[in-house]
């Protein structure tokens, strides 16, 4: 259990909610992470969330948010500057991002990171019974209700995906 006691799954026992552990071989030639941990697990992309670490600028609150997506769809960064009320935002770097958190890109989770981040889940997931997100380290997702991640990572929910045409 040691390699699986990361500080994501640490949170989310902490908040006392269910989950479950899933992992695959990650394969770090991927061009899109999320969708081949989908794969990999036989799992509906539409179920599999990326977490992405942002970059906001002016308003109340500037510095770092935590938006957590669909794997196949694109962050409104405007949408997202609008939830966390900020003037724009923008993806953070690599660097950044590994740095706020305390997990390396392939395993950037929204739980557990080492700086608490406002945290935004997409409202796309609210019609799902579960969600998987990335557990704390590559090759390694947490399944969980949507409600019980807002609960864990003390998220809110937001529109914050492109919406695609009709």
């Amino acid at each position: 259990m040691a390699t699986k006691g990361t500080p994501a799954v640490r949170a989310v026992e902490a908040a006392g909610v269910a989950y479950r552990l899933l992992e695959y071989d990650y394969d770090p030639n991927a061009a899109a992470i999320g969708l081949a941990a989908a794969e990999a697990l036989g799992l509906d992309p539409a179920l599999v969330y990326k977490t992405l670490v942002c970059q906001l600028e002016g308003g109340p609150a500037p510095g770092l948010a935590c938006a957590i997506i669909p794997a196949a769809a694109r962050l409104d960064l405007k949408a997202l500057a609008a939830a966390a009320k900020a003037k724009k935002s923008d993806l953070a770097p690599q660097a950044v991002a590994e740095r706020s958190s305390g997990y390396v890109v392939g395993g950037i989770s929204p739980l557990g990171q080492r700086r608490k981040l406002p945290t935004f889940l997409d409202r796309s997931a609210e019609a799902l019974a579960e969600i998987i997100v990335n557990g704390g380290r590559r090759g390694l997702q947490l399944a969980l209700a949507p409600a019980d991640l807002i609960k864990a990572a003390d998220a809110q929910w937001a529109d914050i995906t492109v919406r695609q045409g009709p």
